[in-house]
């Protein structure tokens, strides 16, 4: 499948502009258009370094507006959705935004696609869907149980994306990654969050017992996933993307000191979050059969990502105060008043 002009939502943010840069460097006939609304985690700095490339261009907007929607998926011929409320902590704080963009907005994407005929539409979606699986790894078949309005309204986006090829023959495509990490991850996220916090030797507010289990994925493997999918995956199908990077977040968070040089002494044990899932894991045979598979290895990766924060912190500082300072006041505050170091 050949595209030449990608409608990407979502393509300021954190994964969606290491996508915007991986598509333009993989095909030099290809055109991408960014739609982002530019709330918190949407930011131009991330693209910054495309500015000039003739064949980037970049629209503030809603895909929850059908106008401004309809006029650029008249010039695509696919629409590639990051665009997302993505982070659990603030969902279950205010889960109306996130059926607003989650839900809502990927109907209007649909309806443009399928208005214009488009040849693609790809749904980016994530491997909480499943919900919490103590044992084994998720296959694209499983039944979805999200536990919390974060992923209960991906989940709904995927079955609306999977409806709209039943009904109206669109030919769409679902990915569901594992956790993300990289370069221009907003940094309520726990890597970039623990990595810039132990730069400035404040504690790390580690969940629980730190015995949580996910799969980590370099956010530049995943891109190449979605290529992969975009041009041969078979339409109307959920492709897994998993690392195969399982690790407990006591373990990350060791990691990341480690690699920074600095005491586990930083670590606080703080409040859990309601319904916080134990482990995620999925099986990405189905994808590794369409030839895809990880780069290098997740120790590189980390090393590269953690020294990536150590050296941009013109681009993380100026993020961590206004609206990031006061959540994460709201978020941590009472629960590093009553932490306790790690054992």
């Amino acid at each position: 499948m050949t595209l030449r002009h990608l409608l990407v939502t979502g393509g300021a943010g954190f994964i969606g502009s290491n996508f915007v840069r991986h598509a333009l460097a993989r095909d030099s006939a290809v055109r991408v258009t960014v739609l982002d609304k530019l709330t918190y985690a949407g930011n131009l700095a991330n693209l910054a370094d495309l500015a000039d490339e003739p064949r980037y261009a970049f629209v503030q907007g809603d895909i929850g507006d059908p106008e401004v929607v309809d006029q650029l998926a008249a010039e695509a011929d696919a629409i590639v959705n990051f665009a997302a409320e993505s982070h659990v902590d603030r969902s279950i704080d205010a889960p109306d935004a996130f059926i607003q963009t989650d839900v809502h907005g990927t109907f209007v994407l649909l309806e443009a696609a399928r208005r214009h005929g488009h040849a693609r539409y790809l749904q980016v979606s994530t491997d909480e869907v499943y919900g919490n699986v103590a044992t084994g790894s998720s296959s694209e078949d499983d039944p979805l149980r999200p536990r919390s309005p974060y992923s209960a309204s991906k989940a709904a986006g995927d079955l609306l994306v999977l409806a709209y090829h039943a009904t109206y023959g669109l030919p769409v495509l679902v990915t569901r990654a594992s956790n993300n990490f990289g370069p221009f991850q907003y940094p309520e996220k726990i890597i970039p969050l623990f990595v810039t916090n132990a730069i400035d030797d404040e504690p790390l507010p580690l969940y629980g017992d730190g015995q949580q289990i996910r799969d980590w994925l370099f956010v530049s493997d995943h891109c190449e996933a979605i290529s992969a999918v975009l041009e041969r995956g078979e339409p109307g199908e959920v492709y897994n993307v998993g690392g195969g990077n399982e690790l407990t977040n006591q373990a990350l968070t060791n990691a990341i000191l480690e690699l920074l040089g600095k005491p586990a002494t930083l670590i606080r044990r703080v409040e859990d979050r309601p319904g916080h899932d134990r482990r995620y894991s999925v099986d990405s045979a189905k994808l590794r059969a369409l030839g895809w598979e990880p780069s290098q290895s997740f120790e590189d990766d980390l090393a590269a990502t953690v020294a990536w924060y150590r050296d941009r912190d013109d681009w993380w500082r100026p993020l961590k105060s206004g609206e990031y300072l006061d959540y994460y006041r709201r978020q941590y505050g009472e629960r590093l008043a009553n932490s306790a170091m790690v054992d």
